[in-house]
């Protein structure tokens, strides 16, 4: 059995009791950086675990292998580093392997960073746009210039190095549309917690004046005629 445990994206309040008992019954934990999750691990009091690293660059061969000990019966949990499983992260490519190979496959539900934002901002989340991550450099521009017509709330992560360069890039592709709210959101579930709402008029500035700390998911709310206006 595959076990998809979604775990805090930041207060280890958050933690559910069904993932408790699936990280202490299984018998190893497939995460991204073994170091993160055997201090989430020890900080939860879950006895010691064997961890396997799972990361973009894994090759098949560690793929294969942990397709074997399921198939010989093992239970083995799979978690990010924050939040749920296969968003955003390389978990999906397990997660493929088992559903081809009809493994059995189970999920705890959980936190997840941008459905927190979503749920902060205020904006209208019956439909969203979820991006992700946003391209580096090929499809970016055009990406963005493709948010003008977009009619559902739109979310999507950024990192803090980037984040400045981000959000100053949206506001000059969004340039018709000044009033057209954006809601920043970083450090969610923890000590510094901030959401910021703001307008594309005030990106410039808001993005200057952010404290380049943690991770970030910036909401856009959607536009609300054809004409561009908000």
């Amino acid at each position: 059995m595959l076990s998809i445990v979604a775990t805090p994206i930041g207060n280890l309040g958050d933690i559910t009791l069904r993932a408790l008992e699936t990280l202490t019954t299984a018998d190893a934990v497939v995460c991204e950086d073994t170091r993160v999750t055997g201090a989430l691990l020890h900080h939860l009091k879950i006895p010691k675990k064997e961890l396997v690293s799972l990361t973009s660059f894994t090759d098949d061969a560690k793929v294969e292998w942990i397709l074997k000990r399921l198939e010989e019966g093992e239970n083995i949990a799979l978690v990010s580093d924050a939040g749920t499983p296969g968003i955003s992260d390389p978990g999906y490519k397990l997660i493929s392997r088992v559903r081809d190979r009809n493994f059995s496959v189970e999920v705890i539900p959980g936190p997840a960073a941008f459905l927190a934002a979503l749920s902060a901002s205020g904006l209208p989340i019956n439909q969203f746009f979820y991006i992700g991550f946003l391209p580096l450099k090929k499809g970016r521009k055009t990406l963005l210039q493709s948010l003008k017509d977009e009619e559902l709330t739109i979310v999507f992560y950024e990192s803090v190095h980037r984040i400045e360069k981000t959000l100053t890039e949206l506001a000059a592709a969004l340039i018709e549309q000044p009033t057209r709210p954006v809601v920043i959101a970083r450090e969610l579930t923890k000590l510094h917690e901030e959401v910021r709402r703001t307008t594309v008029a005030d990106l410039p500035e808001v993005a200057k004046s952010l404290t380049k700390k943690g991770e970030f998911v910036v909401v856009l709310g959607p536009v609300q005629d054809r004409g561009g206006s908000s």
